[in-house]
């Protein structure tokens, strides 16, 4: 009688979780599974994956849809990019930041994608006017905090930083594919961004 006790405590760990907090663990163990099943993932499965009872998920979402919604709009929102650009260590070289936040923002639209591509729009809603910012307001917010990785350098840019932390994000979100060339890596993205096709400094 002992082992099963001591089962159904392990599982409601973490009872000093608040509401805002569990909602946003869910959350975040939710995405990877979306993105791997679609509007398929039961909450059952949601609930094992996050240590916890299926009846907590009702607690702090209404039904399946709600928790789903919350799942395209977190993965819409520009909050976890930004922080990880705003981590970036603005003494290293200006290549090496801008590299570092190429392979953020990358793996953001990746994530977005994902989530994006297994659910489309829920219940009628575009996604980003569920929670947090839409589509237009996330992308403002991330080339403002590109900006400001740029702004040591103002001084030395052929624009200002603005406009130039919009054209490095437009082409981190139009890389073209080819199929006899692999992708850029960020690093050598951020080389061709700043010093031009031309190799050897030809002008």
């Amino acid at each position: 009688m002992t082992a099963p006790k001591e089962s159904r405590t392990t599982r409601r760990r973490a009872p000093g979780m608040s509401p805002e907090q569990r909602r946003e663990m869910i959350i975040q163990t939710a995405i990877p599974l979306i993105a791997e099943y679609g509007a398929a993932v039961t909450t059952a499965k949601i609930a094992r994956a996050a240590g916890i009872g299926e009846g907590t998920i009702f607690r702090v979402f209404a039904d399946k849809d709600e928790l789903l919604q919350a799942c395209v709009a977190k993965a819409l929102s520009p909050d976890d990019a930004v922080r990880e650009l705003d981590a970036i260590d603005m003494s290293q070289p200006l290549a090496d930041r801008l590299a570092e936040a190429a392979e953020a923002l990358q793996a953001h639209m990746s994530r977005m994608g994902a989530i994006i591509g297994a659910l489309g729009h829920r219940g009628g809603k575009h996604p980003g006017t569920v929670r947090g910012a839409g589509r237009h307001e996330s992308t403002t917010i991330i080339r403002a905090a590109l900006a400001e990785l740029l702004e040591p350098e103002r001084a030395a840019l052929r624009r200002p930083p603005e406009q130039i932390a919009a054209l490095f994000f437009g082409l981190l979100f139009a890389q073209p594919r080819t199929d006899d060339e692999p992708d850029l890596t960020a690093p050598e993205l951020v080389e061709v961004f700043l010093h031009g096709a031309l190799s050897g400094g030809a002008e």
